[in-house]
């Protein structure tokens, strides 16, 4: 799973673009309990979301044309400028060049050739989140798209992911990890082809020491569930889930791993 030992590839950056800061703020404050604080007068809005003082995610108002909220992914980088240029070359779109952010990184907004949007950040001061893996933190990310063998080829382009196949009931899951450390103790996602008509994306999942509970927090405060809470096998459980202004996210309670 995650750990805040970032290496090229690794998830270690997420943030929520939102319509209404304050009331994503509070939604998330009683789902997950976390605190929200400002990035600073400088930050245009942008804030983080914390738990126990430590920064686990952020947010910050909805600002691209004719985008819906939704969680965005990023990946680190050693470098943005060449990761984009790579992006584009492999038949991606660079949607916001890199610039840097103050002096905590650089960053830029990115979409693979498949339609899915993503990010990169290269450290600065901010190395990235300060917990996961930990209840009501990230533990996760999925990507769902419609060609996962080619999603797999241009992400490992850029890079360099490993990845392990996974019968599950129905489906064949890829297990993905990155280039460096033990493939099992490096792998931080999957890829599963997109069902229906659902748009190729990252969803972004959350521990939870109790995943009905979680779904019966969301509902409480104005959320949608999206797939009730379930069993998956050798897995955990799982639900998929919506604020209330519609951006997706899961929870997963693991099943405990044993020797």
């Amino acid at each position: 799973m995650l750990t805040t030992d970032f290496t090229t590839g690794a998830p270690n950056w997420l943030d929520l673009a939102s319509p209404d800061t304050t009331a994503t703020a509070g939604f998330y404050a009683a789902v997950f309990g976390w605190t929200f604080e400002s990035a600073g007068p400088d930050a245009g809005g942008y804030g983080l979301f914390q738990k126990d003082g430590k920064t686990v995610a952020a947010l910050g108002q909805l600002t691209e044309e004719g985008a819906a909220p939704a969680w965005t992914v990023y990946f680190r980088t050693p470098d943005a400028d060449a990761t984009a240029k790579a992006v584009e070359q492999a038949g991606g779109t660079v949607r916001v060049e890199p610039f840097d952010v103050m002096d905590a990184g650089r960053m830029s907004c990115l979409t693979d050739p498949g339609g899915t949007e993503f990010a990169v950040w290269q450290p600065g001061a901010v190395k990235g989140l300060e917990k996961t893996s930990e209840h009501n933190t990230l533990l996760w990310v999925e990507l769902h798209v419609p060609d996962p063998s080619a999603a797999l080829s241009f992400y490992r382009s850029l890079f360099g992911w490993r990845s392990s196949e996974m019968k599950m009931p129905g489906m064949t899951y890829t297990v993905l990890s990155t280039a460096e450390g033990e493939q099992e103790d490096a792998s931080f996602g999957g890829m599963v082809a997109a069902q229906g008509s659902m748009e190729p994306r990252w969803i972004p999942y959350f521990d939870a020491a109790d995943a009905d509970d979680i779904v019966t927090r969301v509902q409480e405060n104005g959320g949608t569930v999206l797939a009730p809470a379930e069993d998956v096998p050798d897995v955990g459980r799982i639900a998929w889930l919506a604020d209330p202004f519609g951006a997706p996210f899961a929870v997963l309670k693991p099943r405990p791993r044993t020797a």
